[in-house]
């Protein structure tokens, strides 16, 4: 089921589960994991992208292993607010996975989650080889984070 927003989202997890935030690139999946209050999202890891088929059976495992109740996916659109090819690709990457994993997804708006996460990376001093290590689940702590803290403003 596609959830239309975080507050659909939450209404059907049950007790003490957890979202998990996906930033879906090209070649790689970052991602985090609430806590299971909904409060607080968490850097988890980066996957290197494969085959869809590991990469569900990855995400299958991991959601299992962590009691994940919901999903949270990043959603790139323009800086405009339309949806060019990358928005597809990611709908796309969802409506596949949904057919494996039957679990309820929503859309975040993920526009300048990586810049943001560039800049804190950068005034922390990090190196460009730490950075490119981290850089994409803390995006997705970032993007699932935004989802979470929607829920107080609804």
């Amino acid at each position: 089921m596609i959830a239309r927003n975080p507050t659909e989202l939450k209404e059907s997890l049950s007790q003490n589960q957890r979202w998990l935030g996906i930033d879906l690139g090209t070649k790689t999946l970052g991602l985090a994991l609430s806590d299971v209050t909904l409060t607080i999202a968490t850097p988890l890891e980066t996957l290197r992208r494969g085959k869809f088929s590991k990469d569900a059976e990855t995400l299958k495992a991991l959601i299992e292993k962590e009691r994940v109740g919901g999903l949270v996916f990043g959603l790139p659109l323009n800086m405009d607010g339309s949806e060019g090819p990358r928005c597809q690709s990611v709908r796309q990457f969802a409506a596949n996975l949904e057919k494996r994993i039957d679990l309820p997804m929503t859309f975040w708006d993920e526009r300048l989650s990586t810049v943001a996460v560039t800049r804190t990376l950068l005034d922390a001093d990090a190196s460009r080889k730490r950075r490119s290590e981290v850089v994409d689940k803390m995006a997705a702590a970032y993007i699932l984070q935004g989802a979470l803290d929607s829920l107080s403003s609804a």
